[in-house]
């Protein structure tokens, strides 16, 4: 998959995403983003929790197709959960290019304190 078409993908799921959110006329009944928008962030964080630790189990198990199938679950909540807060996965893309040739141990250090 090129780099444009994972970009497109992310964006495409990202606007779909945004018109599922309840203040733009997203059905809670109807849809499960909705639903979990509605709910606020302890829905959808929560499921990032639970789709964070199949992701682990898989990988320790060593079974790509699970890997797999439970990164996009991981990615999509993830999604949900900038929707919630107004951003793209954009913006995500552009911190990564930003990392992009750093040192890990260098990035960490550049980070303020929290």
């Amino acid at each position: 998959m090129t780099s444009s078409l994972s970009t497109d993908v992310l964006a495409r799921i990202a606007d779909t995403l945004e018109s599922r959110r309840p203040d733009r006329g997203g059905d809670p009944q109807t849809s499960y983003t909705a639903k979990l928008l509605a709910k606020g962030p302890d829905a959808f964080l929560k499921k990032i929790g639970e789709e964070a630790t199949e992701l682990v189990m898989a990988a320790k198990d060593g079974l790509p197709d699970r890997i797999v199938n439970e990164t996009a679950d991981l990615w999509f909540h993830c999604l949900v959960t900038l929707t919630h807060y107004n951003l793209r996965p954009e913006d995500v893309l552009a911190e990564l290019a930003r990392r992009e040739g750093l040192s890990g141990l260098e990035e960490k250090a550049r980070r303020p304190a929290s």
